[in-house]
């Protein structure tokens, strides 16, 4: 017989005195067992974070090897967006009808595969096919690693948890630029696919070999209308904010479509949700928790932080600041650091200190660094963008991890996994939303600065400026029109960076709604 109680399914606590050395034995075991599993899922978390990013980089390259035009080579990034949009929602379904590690195991399996072919492709065609599969794939392996990370500790260690489980999720997207820059710079851009192939058969192992199975629900149906209207609703929406600034927004017939269609099949399916007879697609009773309903709104807010800094700087420093792409990679490396920190202070903060108090430092220190950067102009030093970059990156790693533990602090178990794609889904629309809106903000803001700015560019005026700018030559006025563009395009930027700030501020009053269960 075994002399302890084992409370979390990990050989915690004691009945009496000292364990005895085969209780040991089993504690010993379970940790590790606990170990492996946490490293098998923060594995292809990372990968499919990574991948998010990756690609980026590598496309002007394979533009040229692939013999095709900057509009339809886009199509690389916006397959894989689309279809994981559309498949993270059916995660909780599929889970609990196939079961957890099943699904896990299909989605790392067919991640890698498809990654593998991506690689292999010979036409732009079979590359935009097989990274729609790559993002079908990709779209399950998030939800599923944060739900087997919280069901794995008990929920008074979730803290410690969401801490290991976010510096994946956000460690992922600052280093895909950089390493698919590496790649593509000293290898070949399909190297930005087959890195993927070593870490899918590692994880592809640990979850045939560690990670258990949960229970399966084998009357559970699928509402199948639900999901098409879901389905329809976002994969037309995120073609939306996509392709808007390629077609000029609403001037064009296509992004009136598909903004038609996103808003109907939205409403058909808010309707249908609370008006099903039977089981919806998505449970509703997900959204009369009140934690979890705020949790939304949040996680929208920090993919909006999280990613506009990685999409707005990199053409700010190598179009404005003329910034090599090295340098780029240098003073956004940075991010990482501070959010990686913040995750170690934090998974320590959270047995004593409140979380929404965490939380709401982690927001105070990015409204900071957002308008700090709102003071960058095209002459800004390397150091002001790494010392930014550290309290940005400390900032949002202090918001993220509370803000898992307090999402799905009130939740039933049961609905963990479902909750964990509508969840992650937020955080990927957020995230869509603000890049599409900042940049389009940037274009137009651009164009107004620069008539602006030329409206006051006469003779008289310039007379303080340099010689190689004098409007009596051609040469003059090109090169002092582009300087115009260049400082136009710097206060477009900085009129970004202010937005976010509100951004930041405007989501803590949040935190006010959110209740924590009682510490046990």
């Amino acid at each position: 017989e075994f002399n302890v109680s084992v409370s979390d399914g990990f050989g915690r606590g004691a009945r009496g005195g000292a364990l005895t050395a085969r209780a040991m034995a089993f504690a010993e075991g379970g940790r590790a067992r606990r170990a492996l599993v946490v490293a098998t899922v923060m594995t292809a978390t990372i990968m499919q974070a990574v991948d998010m990013t990756i690609a980026n980089v590598a496309l002007p390259t394979m533009q040229g090897a692939l013999l095709t035009t900057q509009d339809r080579i886009s199509w690389v990034l916006t397959s894989y967006i689309v279809a994981a949009a559309i498949f993270m929602p059916p995660t909780g379904f599929l889970a609990g009808r196939f079961g957890r590690k099943r699904l896990l195991a299909v989605a790392v399996a067919g991640f890698t595969v498809a990654s593998m072919l991506c690689g292999i492709a010979g036409s732009l065609e079979e590359i935009v096919i097989y990274r729609l599969a790559q993002g079908a794939c990709g779209a399950f392996l998030v939800p599923l690693s944060q739900a087997v990370m919280l069901d794995t500790y008990p929920r008074e260690q979730h803290g410690q948890a969401m801490a290991i489980w976010s510096s994946g999720v956000m460690i992922g997207p600052i280093v895909g630029p950089t390493l698919g820059g590496w790649l593509t710079e000293f290898y070949d851009w399909r190297w930005v696919f087959f890195i993927n192939l070593p870490f899918g058969a590692a994880a592809l192992a640990g979850v045939l070999a560690v990670v258990p199975e949960t229970p399966r629900d084998r009357r559970r149906r699928l509402d199948r209308f639900g999901f098409l209207l879901l389905a329809l609703a976002v994969g037309a929406f995120q073609l939306m904010l996509d392709r808007g600034e390629i077609e000029d927004w609403f001037e064009s017939p296509e992004i009136v479509l598909e903004a038609g269609v996103a808003a109907a099949a939205f409403f058909m399916f808010v309707v249908h949700t609370a008006t099903a007879p039977r089981r919806p697609f998505v449970d509703p009773r997900l959204f009369a928790d009140r934690n979890f309903l705020a949790g939304l709104a949040l996680v929208a807010a920090f993919g909006a932080l999280l990613l506009t800094g990685l999409a707005l700087l990199p053409p700010f420093l190598q179009h404005l600041a003329d910034y090599p792409p090295l340098a780029v990679g240098v003073v956004l490396a940075p991010r990482g650091a501070g959010a990686m920190a913040a995750m170690l202070l934090v998974s320590q903060l959270s047995k004593s200190v409140d979380l929404r108090l965490i939380a709401l430092a982690g927001l105070g220190l990015i409204a900071w660094s957002m308008w700090e950067m709102a003071g960058f102009d095209a002459g800004v030093d390397m150091f002001a963008l790494i010392w930014t970059g550290v309290v940005q990156g400390f900032g949002l790693g202090m918001f993220f991890v509370p803000l898992n533990v307090i999402a799905f602090a009130t939740l039933d178990d049961r609905r963990r996994t479902e909750a964990a794609g509508i969840f992650n889904l937020a955080r990927n629309l957020g995230s869509s939303i603000a890049i599409a809106v900042l940049v389009a903000l940037v274009t137009r803001y651009t164009r107004i600065n620069r008539a602006e700015l030329g409206a006051h560019v006469t003779a008289f005026d310039a007379a303080g400026l340099p010689e190689a700018w004098s409007s009596a030559s051609a040469a003059g006025l090109a090169l002092l029109d582009s300087e115009m563009l260049r400082q136009a395009g710097a206060i477009a930027y900085v009129n970004d960076f202010k937005l976010m700030t509100l951004v930041a501020l405007a989501a803590m009053p949040l935190l006010l709604i959110v209740r924590l269960p009682r510490r046990r």
